[in-house]
């Protein structure tokens, strides 16, 4: 991969980014939101809530790393961090 989205790293052979939010309700909204997509597009990330912090990672793991099914989650969590 050339480039990776707005805040992402790359850890692990996944896309990883963490956001720490206002309120615990506010990081629960955005990973349900987040489930709401996986769910349309059939690809799921890991999705760790710790409080206020939530760490995503993005991977396909039948392809064993980084594809360009997580580039596009990765960019449609940017969206929803906007």
């Amino acid at each position: 991969m050339t480039s990776l989205p707005d805040g992402w790293i790359e850890q692990n052979k996944a896309l990883v980014r963490t956001r720490k939010f206002p309120t615990f309700a506010d990081a629960m909204a955005f990973a349900n939101q987040l489930a709401i997509y996986a769910e349309a597009v059939d690809h799921h990330p890991d999705i760790h809530i710790s409080y206020r912090t939530v760490t995503i990672a993005w991977t396909t793991h039948d392809a064993g790393g980084v594809t360009e099914k997580d580039v596009a989650g990765a960019e449609f969590t940017n969206t929803l961090l906007t």
